[in-house]
This record gives C-alpha cells, sequence and structure tokens, in this order.
C-alpha cells in the first residue's frame, strides 16, 4: 500500500518506476498478475446447480 500512495506523490521517473514495480511485484505474489485462471483447462461449472458438480458434498453441509 505505502508503494501506491508513493505514487500520488511528486516523484522524480526513476521513483515513479521502482515505486510501480514494487505494486506490481506485489500484485503479482497476490496472484492478482499473471496466467490468469479462466483458460487453465478445468471444467466450468458455472451455470449448473452445485448439487450437480463436485461440489455437491460441500453445497450438502451448508445450513439451510
Amino acid at each position: 500500500m505505502d508503494a501506491r500512495r508513493a505514487l500520488r506523490g511528486a516523484l522524480s521517473e526513476a521513483e515513479r518506476r521502482a515505486a510501480r514495480d514494487q505494486v506490481d511485484s506485489v500484485k503479482r505474489a497476490l496472484g492478482e498478475r499473471g496466467p490468469v485462471w479462466w483458460t487453465d483447462g478445468a471444467p466450468d461449472f458455472n451455470r449448473k446447480l452445485a448439487r450437480n458438480t463436485p461440489y455437491r458434498d460441500w453445497f450438502s453441509q451448508l445450513p439451510e
């Protein structure tokens, strides 16, 4: 967050580049950047009832 706040201030081009690199590094570590998950070949269970997916056991344990 410090690097993001630093981008709001008056910075030299080198300081701005360093802050942006730091923000990018943190975002990659958090999984916000990098390979996308939606093209990993895993089946898409969107628009399916939970009871008709591999999540059915988890779903059945939820309180009503």
